[in-house]
């Protein structure tokens, strides 16, 4: 004897469970973008206590770099951590939607190519709704 699945309660049932995966990697996609936040605050904070301040926030990133890596693997190059410093720098300012950190990391790599704010606004809002 075949038992057949009602069709409403097989789509419900994909439907809950299509929810919690898109708000599971909503909340990662959140939190991942904070920490980065985060880390890039730290590491100007840690810029602004050393004495030269170019040479020394080259060697932090670099060393951060190699001893990140080791511990976490790829993600924490030199290049992705001065990212995580630049996203501080441009974010640090509460600005519209930014300050909520709705947006993807991916998102804020190309927002802060943009060096007018409003621009930027204008584009986040955008990248939000769109």
């Amino acid at each position: 004897m075949k038992i057949e699945i009602k069709k409403d309660i097989y789509q419900e049932i994909y439907n809950l469970l299509h929810n919690a995966r898109q708000n599971i990697i909503s909340n990662v996609n959140s939190t991942m973008t904070k920490t980065y936040f985060l880390i890039g605050k730290r590491i100007v904070e840690e810029e602004q206590d050393g004495n030269k301040r170019a040479e020394y926030g080259k060697n932090l990133i670099k060393m951060l770099s190699e001893k990140l890596t080791k511990e976490f693997g790829k993600g924490f190059s030199q290049r992705n951590l001065e990212q995580m410093r630049t996203f501080y720098v441009r974010y640090s300012i509460p600005q519209t939607l930014s300050a909520e950190f709705k947006l993807s990391w991916s998102h804020y790599l190309i927002l802060m190519r943009i060096e007018d704010i409003g621009t930027r606004n204008f584009y986040e809002i955008e990248a939000f709704f769109g």
